[in-house]
């Protein structure tokens, strides 16, 4: 991933409503949620949530797809997963680190 797509990721994200939004369709897996199921269960007016939306897609975070009268969105598990390789690429001084590894031991708390 490139410098620039991940700092249009990353600002999309910065934002409490498209975290949100991005949040609900990770946990929706990859069927996704409808535009009306969205805005009843975030309780977002339409508008809003279209701007949200569009936000997201620019930035290549969602897919919306259209099913009969319906336009469907779900995560874009491959920009997410480029994301996290991205700021993560450097991480342990470049090999493979555990997240227990970082962390305290329990045992020596």
């Amino acid at each position: 991933m490139e410098m620039n797509t991940a700092i249009k990721a990353l600002a999309a994200l910065a934002q409490e409503i498209r975290l949100t939004i991005f949040r609900a369709l990770a946990q929706a897996g990859e069927s996704g949620l409808s535009a009306g199921q969205l805005a009843k269960e975030l309780n977002i007016p339409n508008a809003t949530l279209s701007f949200h939306l569009k936000e997201l897609s620019h930035a290549e975070l969602i897919i919306a797809r259209q099913k009969s009268r319906f336009i469907f969105y779900s995560a874009n598990f491959a920009t997410m997963n480029e994301l996290l390789s991205y700021l993560t690429e450097n991480c342990c001084t470049g090999t493979l680190c555990n997240i227990a590894d970082v962390c305290c031991d329990e045992k020596s708390s």
